[in-house]
């Protein structure tokens, strides 16, 4: 059986897409949608992307996966989306995403606590560097602070560390692939945020033109797509260089402040972007590649689980 070959530069170029749109969510969500509804529209984000997912993995979980996939469906999706929608509504669009940029960091505590894995200090020292630009970019001086939004934020990258550490403490069913494991997530988390949106934000709002475009972008482009190509580059890429492709979110959020809401760039928060931006490229430059197991359907599950860590010791 001939080896697949992979084009990293190519698989790194498409797994960036997920973090770049993933920073348009902010504007969306502030420009396009009906206003005060975070429960609304993390289900309206997650559910519809899920179904889709779904009929196309056409897989569905078995035994003790259909617990953990609801587990992993509340931690990355039913209590991750509501959040971030909260902290994206009282904050600006950048600052609601400068908590997730510490997010590597709280998986590298969580990872040593509940997996017993250590980090590289190159890596610790690089996420440092990716939060501490990303702060100058985002953080401004002016104005104070919304504490609800900040805790939404915290809250919601808590959530999704947390997530992540268990999925790989979990792994995947033998032969589920990435598309068929984040169906499963939406869908579980959709279905969980549903009721909660019912019971606390009443009946669903009127839709104009706007808010439906916006909720199609965000379910199929910047959800179903997004995440399908972040899983893939999980299984293709070293997780060092996944995990420095994040700060890309916050970046692109303060690109499309500057470019489609007239928000100003100060020399302070190019500075910033250049310094998250060379952290992200150096994240890349720096990976190893792990060595690959022998090929079939366990080697092939023991190959991806293994990319699925934030961060890892070296492999000599």
């Amino acid at each position: 059986m001939r080896k697949p070959t992979t084009n990293r530069p190519a698989t790194i170029l498409l797994t960036a897409l997920a973090p770049v749109s993933w920073g348009t969510t902010y504007a969306v969500t502030t420009e396009f949608l009906p206003a005060d509804r975070p429960l609304f529209t993390g289900m309206m984000r997650a559910l519809p992307a899920g179904l889709v997912l779904l009929g196309l993995a056409r897989v569905l979980p078995r035994g003790a996966w259909w617990g953990k996939a609801a587990v992993l469906g509340a931690l990355n999706i039913g209590a991750f989306f509501p959040l971030l929608f909260l902290s994206a509504y009282r904050l600006p669009g950048g600052m609601a995403a400068v908590v997730g940029s510490v997010g590597p960091l709280i998986v590298v505590g969580l990872s040593a606590v509940l997996l017993g894995q250590r980090p590289t200090v190159r890596s610790v020292l690089t996420g440092l560097v990716a939060a501490f630009g990303v702060s100058l970019v985002v953080l401004r001086a002016a104005g104070a602070l919304d504490a609800v939004g900040v805790l939404a934020a915290l809250a919601a990258t808590a959530s999704m560390s947390a997530g992540t550490v268990l999925t790989k403490r979990w792994g995947r069913p033998e032969g589920v692939g990435p598309l068929a494991l984040t169906a499963w997530q939406l869908t579980a988390g959709g279905l969980l945020i549903a009721p909660l949106a019912l019971l606390v934000e009443g009946a669903p709002p009127a839709l104009d033109g706007r808010a439906v475009g916006g909720y199609l972008y965000l379910a199929l482009a910047n959800t179903a797509v997004a995440y399908w190509l972040w899983f893939r580059g999980i299984g293709r890429l070293t997780a060092t260089q996944v995990t420095f492709l994040g700060p890309l979110s916050p970046l692109t959020a303060a690109v499309v402040g500057w470019a489609a809401l007239g928000q100003a760039l100060t020399p302070v928060q190019l500075a910033g972007m250049t310094l998250a931006f060379g952290a992200t490229v150096a994240g890349q430059l720096g990976a190893r590649q792990p060595a690959r197991p022998p090929f079939g359907p366990a080697g092939r599950e023991r190959r991806e689980a293994s990319t699925d860590l934030v961060l890892e010791a070296p492999r000599r």
